[in-house]
């Protein structure tokens, strides 16, 4: 893979594709962890005295009211705090216009374009990897540093279509998610995968894929009910994937021995918070984590493990009452495991509002890029990059 010190860039017009997919709440940033993630490349471009264009999505854009609600320029303000004086901001994402506007841009400066996912609103082609729209955004740059971990697995125009046109590398942070994430290539043993979350569709192939090496796969979040009703338990009127029992049923019948489920569960029944066992769940019960039985259960597998997998909250972590499962493993885990991998997304989330992420091995800034990457290693966005 080549990387962006492989490639010179002293006195070069760069695009950089990064991810600054925040999220915004009430018109405010609430988590800045990608936009930091970022700097280390950013700052290394301008340090060769190259002029810098970044691009990166920030949400979906269908409408025009989703346009105004995902405008870069609240992340151009924030990057604007962490570097002073070395962006700037166009709010266009017209290659004609972006010309203009980087040819007025000093060596050793950035200009930050508005969100590339305006361009969707017509035929999706930043979405679809229009030619055309790749071309144009190419003819911008003399070399192009992909360091957006968050979209690799999506063959975008500003990551894919461009590399198709300009030498390319990795920056620094795809660079640290592959050195981490290949580490689970040939994991320590004993590997302990965690999965938890909503949906077990979205996880067939990272969980069939891990189980060839993971000496136990830990079930939790509303994934864990799809699971138990395959099983014939009762689950009350918790969250399930009807369509993906058939699914689990099959992932049982390879790995049955290796799947290991919760045994009881903190809820609600009619608002009122409850710990009930899995042989009592009333129809009323809603499953909103995992119990304290099920977390003694979880920490003695977890006692004797070297390496640890983790995608995906165990309870409903966004309520504070249900956030117990996940701050109990995460707190074990972060003293008691060598090696511990979160994989992106939402419990990353949970870690950071926990405080833990600190004490973790490695936190992925991605999500989906993140399982799929680890399912197949052949993503789009790294394809022009070897």
């Amino acid at each position: 893979m080549k990387t962006i010190e492989n490639i010179n860039l002293q006195g070069k017009k760069v695009i950089l594709r990064s991810d600054l997919n925040v999220t915004i709440k009430d018109g405010k940033i609430i988590d800045d962890t990608r936009i930091k993630a970022s700097l280390k490349t950013i700052e290394y471009i301008l340090n060769q005295n190259a002029k810098l264009l970044i691009m990166s999505h920030l949400g979906k854009v269908k409408t025009e009211e989703d346009k105004e609600k995902n405008d870069m320029r609240i992340v151009y303000d924030r990057l604007n705090e962490l570097l002073p004086d070395k962006v700037s901001f166009i709010n266009d994402t017209n290659y004609k216009n972006i010309e203009e506007t980087l040819s007025k841009i000093d060596y050793g400066k950035a200009l930050l374009m508005q969100n590339t996912r305006y361009e969707d609103l017509v035929n999706k082609k930043e979405s679809n990897c229009d030619e055309e729209l790749a071309r144009n955004w190419a003819s911008l740059g003399d070399i192009f540093i992909n360091d957006a971990f968050g979209t690799i697995h999506r063959k975008h125009a500003s990551n894919y279509g461009i590399s198709c046109y300009l030498p390319s590398a990795i920056g620094f942070l795809i660079q640290e998610e592959l050195d981490h994430l290949n580490i689970l290539d040939n994991p320590e043993k004993p590997f302990i995968v965690i999965m938890g979350g909503a949906k077990v569709s979205d996880k067939v192939e990272i969980i069939d894929s891990m189980m060839k090496k993971a000496d136990y796969i830990l079930i939790g979040g509303a994934m864990a009910n799809t699971f138990l009703k395959a099983k014939g338990y009762e689950i009350g009127s918790s969250l399930y994937e009807e369509e993906a029992i058939v699914t689990c049923k099959e992932l049982f019948e390879k790995y049955d021995n290796r799947i290991i489920l919760p045994v009881d569960f903190f809820g609600k029944t009619n608002d009122k918070k409850e710990l009930e066992n899995l042989e009592n769940i009333s129809k009323d019960f809603q499953i909103l984590d995992i119990g304290t039985e099920t977390i003694n259960n979880y920490k003695k597998l977890l006692q004797q493990a070297k390496t640890a997998f983790w995608n995906g909250p165990l309870g409903l972590y966004e309520e504070e009452d249900f956030r117990y499962g996940t701050k109990e493993i995460l707190e074990y885990i972060k003293d008691n495991v060598k090696t511990v991998i979160l994989g992106g997304g939402d419990i990353v989330s949970a870690s950071n509002i926990l405080g833990y992420t600190k004490d973790i091995t490695f936190a992925s800034t991605g999500g989906g890029a993140t399982l799929e990457y680890l399912s197949n290693h052949k993503e789009p966005g790294l394809i022009n990059m070897e």
